[in-house]
């Protein structure tokens, strides 16, 4: 099975457990639930492309350890769920679009620990089994937030009387869980830098620190520059300009997590 193919491949499956998180963001009673609809259909897709890049590449290999099994099956499992949840949308039961909400999200987050799993470096008794998930958590919400926030900017085409704290909330939402990624990712290197990823560690320094330094500018950095500008615009209102820019930042988003991706590949540390 190609390493280097399943590491960019989470990215897909990350925006979709954070895309649906995100969801849960904005009030439901506010807006129509037609933005629910079509931003769960392009959630739901995403899930179903990485579970059919996984399968593939499983496929190709001619079978996969037993551990990878297991992750395949968690998505598989994700994106049942996030079907029954985006069927749920079309029905007027509230109770039932909130269990399949809740159930899809739950299991999502279970797949993104099966992932974390498989790429972890040391023991499972160990502080990296708890920042591996924490990683690629939080690296889902920041690219399910700012995915959602374009979305939602585009729904103020629809709705031209929507009140604009939807996607206010929805920005404050974004810089926060960004934040914590980047303090995770910070963390992430002290501790494995003083346990069983040490090694590792090293060689981000030692091989691959302009890596590290490209992941850093043009990710993060680069998307808190255009949350500042995204919080200017939303003061005016400007609606449609923070629309743009969340296009913008969403460039940010995926360049830094694709990095991401790829320093994850030869190193295994998941920043």
């Amino acid at each position: 099975m190609s390493e280097f193919s399943d590491c960019f491949l989470l990215v897909f499956g990350q925006l979709a457990v954070g895309g649906l998180a995100a969801l849960a963001v904005p009030p439901f009673a506010v807006l129509e639930r037609g933005f629910y609809k079509s931003s769960a259909a392009v959630f739901l897709a995403c899930a179903l492309l990485f579970v059919a890049g996984k399968a593939t590449l499983i496929a190709r290999a001619g079978g996969a350890p037993p551990a990878r099994l297991v992750e395949i099956a968690c998505w598989a499992a994700f994106v049942l769920a996030t079907a029954a949840y985006t069927a749920a949308l079309w029905s007027d039961s509230g109770p039932r679009r909130a269990r399949t909400f809740a159930t899809a999200l739950f299991v999502g987050v279970g797949a993104l620990v099966a992932s974390a799993a498989t790429h972890r470096l040391g023991p499972a008794l160990s502080p990296v089994t708890i920042l591996y998930p924490l990683s690629f958590l939080t690296g889902a919400l920041t690219l399910g937030a700012v995915a959602t926030g374009m979305l939602l900017g585009h729904w103020y085409l629809i709705d031209l009387g929507l009140s604009i704290v939807p996607l206010r909330r929805m920005f404050h939402y974004f810089v926060g869980v960004l934040v914590a990624h980047v303090a995770v990712m910070a963390a992430t290197i002290v501790v494995m830098a003083t346990g069983p990823g040490a090694s590792a560690v090293a060689s981000l320094w030692n091989d691959h620190a302009l890596l590290l330094l490209a992941r850093v500018v043009f990710g993060p950095v680069a998307a808190l520059a255009l949350g500042f500008m995204i919080d200017r615009t939303l003061r005016i209102p400007q609606t449609m300009a923070a629309t743009g820019l969340f296009y913008i930042a969403i460039l940010a988003v995926m360049v830094g997590e694709l990095l991401g991706r790829l320093i994850l590949f030869r190193t295994s540390l998941p920043l």
